[in-house]
C-alpha cells in the first residue's frame, strides 16, 4: 500500500520490521518486488544491491516479477550492463519484463540493442504493448535511425489491429525528426482519431523542417476544426513566422495567444521575441521581453540575437551585463552569439573576456566553441592565440580544421594553412568542401597555380569539382594565377550557377580588361533570371573604368536603384576611378562632392592617383589632405603626393612630405615580391640581400641595366628613393 501511494521510504521501513520480526517467515515474490522498486525509485544503490543479495540467497531470482523490478531497479541507477545480465539469466519473461529491459536501453541511447530485443521478444509468445513499441519509436526518433523506425512501423501495420493514437503520434514525430516530411503526412491523414498532440507534432516538424507555410497552414487547419492550439503549436508557428520573416502573420499568432491565455508562458514569449526580431520590429520584440516577469537564458538569448540581427552590438553586450547581474547563467548558445559579435568588431580584448568567460563556465572544450575562438582570433588578427586554441583541444572536427585553415589564409600565413592540410591528411578526417576553398584561396594569395593544380586535381579525385562553392573558388584562382582560359573552363562546366559563380567570371574579365566580356556576362546573368547584388557592380564598374567606358559605368551605376542596392564606398571608389582616368577630374570632385555617405579615405586616394597620372598638382594636394585627414596613418596618400611632386621636379616639397611622414609616425609598408620556380618559393623584399644567390641576382640585375642605358633608356625618379 505504501508503495501504491508513493511513501518509498516508509514502505522500506515497514519490510526492514518485518524481517527484524519475523526471522522464521520469509517474505514473497511480491513483496520483495516492491521492495525492490522502493529502492529504485528512491535511488538507493546501496539497499538495492543488498535487496539483490537477499534475493539470490533465498532462492526468488528466477521469480519474474522479482527479476522484473530488480531490472527496472538497475536501468534507474544507469547500470544497463546488470540489468541485462538479470534479464538474460530469467527462464521466464513476461511482457513488463520484456518492457522494462527494453526501456532500460532505450533510455540508455542503446536503440540499435533495443530493436534486437523487440525482435527476440516478437520470436517468443509474448506481445509487444504500445508503450514498447513507442519507447523504441522514440529511441529511433533520438538518433534519426530511419531503418529501424520502419521496421517498428512495418510491425504495427503487420499486427492489423487499430493504430493507437499515441503510436500514430511517436510515428509522426520520428517521421519528421528523420526528415521524412510526407511519409509523416501520410501517418497524419491515416489517423481515424487525432488530438492535440497529434496537430502538434505535425506542427512542430514542418518547423524544424523548415517547411514554414506547411506549419502556417496547419495551424489554420487546427483552428478551423475548432481545437484549441496549446503553447507548443503555437510556439512552432510563431518560429515560423520568424523564418518567413512574415510580420502581419506573426502579429496574428500573437492575438491567437492571447485569445487562448497561454501569451504569459515562458515558451510563447521566447518565440515572440525570435520572430519579432526577425521580422526587423525590434522595438515589439523589446517590449514582449520588458513585460516577461520571469527571464531565463532562453529568452536572454533570444533578445540578444535579435540586437546582433539588427548590429546593435552595444546593447547585446549591455544584455548580456544584465544577465549576469540577475545571476542567470549563460548557455552554450549566449556565448556563440557574443562571440560572433566580438569578431564583427575586431575587438581582441572582447574576444579573450568572453574566452575566459567560456572556460569559467566549462564551454571552452566545446568544439563549437573551439572553432568560434580560432575564428575570432583570426579575425581580431592574432592567429597565434587562435593556435593555441586548436593546439589544445583533445578532439578536432573538420570544422575545426576548416576554421584554422581559413584563419590562415584570411592573416596571409598561406604556407601555413599548406602545412596544416598535411597534418590534417595523417588525421582521421576527410577534407571537405570548405577545406578545399581555403586552400584554393591560400594557392591564390601564393599566385601559385601549381599548388592550384594539385588542389584541383584532389577535388576532382573526391568528387567535389562540381561543389558551387569550389568552382567560385577555383574561378577565382585560376584568374589571379593569370589562367584566364582556365578560369572560363570552369565557368562553363559548372551546371549551377549561382550569383557567386557569376560574379567571380564577371570579376575575372574586369582583373585582366576584358571589359566587354564582363559587360557580356553581366547581361547573360541577367537574362538567367538572376538579380545582381552589390559584388557584381562592383566587378562591373571595375570594368569600365579599367578601359574608360564613362558612359557604361555612368548607366550601371544608376541602375543599380533599380535593383534595390545602395551603392556602397566600393562603388563609389570605381566611379571617382573611371572619370579620373578619363581625364575627368573635376567631374570626379564634383561626383565625391556628392555622395550621400561621407567619403573614405579611399575615395580620396582614387581621385589622388588620378591627379598623379594627369600631373593636377592643387586638385591632388586637396585630395591627399582630405585623404591624411580621414586616416592619417596610411602611407599611400602620402606617397602618392610626393610621387606628383617629384613628376614636377618639386624636390623640396618631397623632402617636406617625407618628414611629415616621419614626424606623424607614418611608415611605409616595405615592397614585397616572390616567384615559384621547380616548386620552391623565393621571397623577395625591398633593400634585402638575405636570398642565398643574392650576389648572382644583382650582378645580373647589373648587367641589364647597362644593357637598358646602352639602348638609350633614362629612368624617371618621380618616385620615393628608397622603394
Amino acid at each position: 500500500m505504501y508503495t501504491q501511494h508513493g511513501f518509498y521510504e516508509e514502505s522500506l521501513l515497514v519490510f526492514s520490521e518485518l524481517r527484524s520480526g519475523c526471522e522464521e517467515e520469509d517474505p514473497n515474490e511480491f513483496v520483495l518486488a516492491s521492495v525492490v522498486s522502493c529502492c529504485g525509485r528512491l535511488g538507493s544503490l546501496v539497499k538495492g544491491a543488498q535487496l539483490h543479495c537477499f534475493v539470490v540467497k533465498d532462492g526468488f531470482d528466477q521469480f519474474v516479477y522479482v527479476g522484473t523490478s530488480l531490472i527496472d531497479f538497475y536501468s534507474k541507477g544507469g547500470d544497463v550492463g546488470a540489468a541485462r545480465q538479470i534479464f538474460n539469466d530469467l527462464s521466464v519473461k513476461s511482457t513488463a519484463t520484456w518492457t522494462a529491459i527494453i526501456a532500460a536501453c532505450v533510455n540508455a541511447r542503446k536503440s540499435d540493442i533495443s530493436l534486437q530485443l523487440l525482435r527476440n521478444m516478437l520470436e517468443t509468445d509474448v506481445v509487444p504493448d504500445n508503450y514498447v513499441v513507442s519507447s523504441i519509436l522514440g529511441a529511433c526518433s533520438s538518433f534519426e535511425y530511419l531503418e529501424g523506425g520502419k521496421e517498428i512501423h512495418a510491425y504495427v501495420l503487420r499486427r492489423g489491429a487499430e493504430m493507437d493514437v499515441t503510436v500514430s503520434n511517436v510515428l509522426i514525430d520520428f517521421y519528421m525528426k528523420c526528415g521524412k516530411v510526407k511519409t509523416a503526412r501520410t501517418v497524419f491523414g491515416q489517423m481515424e482519431f487525432k488530438n492535440t498532440i497529434s496537430w502538434t507534432t505535425m506542427i512542430s516538424g514542418y518547423m524544424q523542417n523548415s517547411s514554414d507555410w506547411e506549419a502556417i497552414s496547419m495551424f489554420r487547419d487546427m483552428n478551423s476544426f475548432g481545437w484549441m492550439l496549446d503553447r507548443f503549436a503555437c510556439s512552432s508557428v510563431l518560429i515560423s513566422c520568424g523564418s518567413l520573416e512574415t510580420l502581419d502573420l506573426g502579429r496574428q499568432v500573437h492575438a491567437y495567444t492571447v485569445k487562448a491565455n497561454v501569451d504569459s508562458d515562458g515558451f510563447v514569449k521566447n518565440s515572440l521575441i525570435d520572430m519579432y526580431a526577425k521580422c526587423d520590429s525590434f522595438g515589439d520584440a523589446r517590449k514582449v521581453f520588458e513585460i516577461m516577469v520571469n527571464h531565463d537564458v532562453i529568452s536572454y538569448n533570444a533578445i540578444i540575437e535579435g540586437c546582433l540581427s539588427q548590429d546593435r552590438l552595444c546593447e547585446a553586450f549591455d544584455l548580456f551585463a544584465e544577465m549576469r547581474e540577475n545571476l542567470i547563467l549563460p548557455s552554450l548558445l549566449t556565448f556563440v552569439s557574443l562571440l560572433g559579435a566580438s569578431a564583427s568588431l575586431f575587438s581582441l580584448e572582447l574576444s579573450k573576456q568572453l574566452h575566459g568567460l567560456t572556460i569559467k563556465f566549462g564551454f571552452s572544450a566545446d568544439m563549437f566553441v573551439c572553432s568560434i575562438l580560432i575564428d575570432v582570433y583570426s579575425k581580431c588578427s592574432s592567429i597565434k592565440d587562435a593556435r593555441q586554441v586548436f593546439i589544445e583541444m583533445n578532439a578536432k572536427d573538420i570544422v575545426v580544421w576548416n576554421s584554422m585553415l581559413f584563419g590562415y589564409t584570411q592573416q596571409c600565413e598561406n604556407e601555413e594553412a599548406l602545412k596544416l592540410f598535411l597534418e590534417l591528411q595523417q588525421s582521421w578526417q576527410k577534407p571537405n568542401a570548405l577545406t578545399f576553398v581555403a586552400l584554393i584561396a591560400a594557392s591564390c594569395n601564393l599566385v601559385s597555380l601549381l599548388h592550384g593544380l594539385q588542389f584541383h586535381n584532389q577535388i576532382v579525385k573526391v568528387g567535389l569539382d562540381f561543389d558551387p562553392h569550389v568552382t567560385n573558388a577555383l574561378v577565382d584562382m585560376y584568374s589571379k594565377c593569370g589562367s584566364l582560359e582556365e578560369a572560363q573552363r570552369m565557368f562553363s562546366s559548372t551546371l549551377q550557377r549561382d550569383i557567386a559563380c557569376w560574379n567571380s567570371m564577371i570579376s575575372t574579365y574586369a582583373q585582366h580588361g576584358e571589359a566587354k566580356e564582363a559587360l557580356n556576362m553581366f547581361e547573360k546573368m541577367i537574362n538567367d533570371g538572376l538579380k545582381p547584388n552589390n559584388v557584381t557592380f562592383v566587378g562591373v564598374l571595375s570594368a569600365c573604368s579599367h578601359v574608360g567606358l564613362v558612359k557604361e559605368g555612368l548607366h550601371h551605376f544608376y541602375s543599380m536603384s533599380g535593383y534595390g542596392i545602395e551603392p556602397e564606398t566600393e562603388h563609389y571608389v570605381c566611379m571617382v576611378s573611371l572619370l579620373g582616368r578619363a581625364g575627368k577630374l573635376v567631374e570626379a570632385m564634383e561626383f565625391i562632392e556628392n555622395m550621400p555617405i561621407p567619403p573614405a579615405a579611399i575615395v580620396w586616394r582614387s581621385l589622388l592617383s588620378a591627379c598623379r597620372e594627369a600631373g593636377h598638382i592643387d586638385l591632388g594636394k586637396y585630395a591627399a589632405s582630405m585623404a591624411i585627414s580621414i586616416d592619417p596613418k596610411d602611407s599611400g596618400s602620402y606617397i602618392l603626393l610626393s610621387n606628383i611632386y617629384a613628376s614636377k621636379g618639386m624636390w623640396i616639397n618631397v623632402k617636406k612630405l617625407r618628414e611629415k611622414m616621419v614626424s606623424n609616425g607614418v611608415v611605409k609598408e616595405t615592397g614585397c615580391s616572390w616567384i615559384e620556380i621547380n616548386n620552391e618559393v623565393h621571397l623577395f623584399i625591398a633593400r634585402d640581400r638575405n636570398h642565398h644567390q643574392t650576389d648572382l641576382i644583382y650582378s645580373f640585375m647589373e648587367l641589364l641595366i647597362q644593357h637598358m642605358k646602352g639602348i638609350g633608356y633614362v629612368p624617371e625618379d618621380t618616385t620615393f628613393s628608397d622603394e
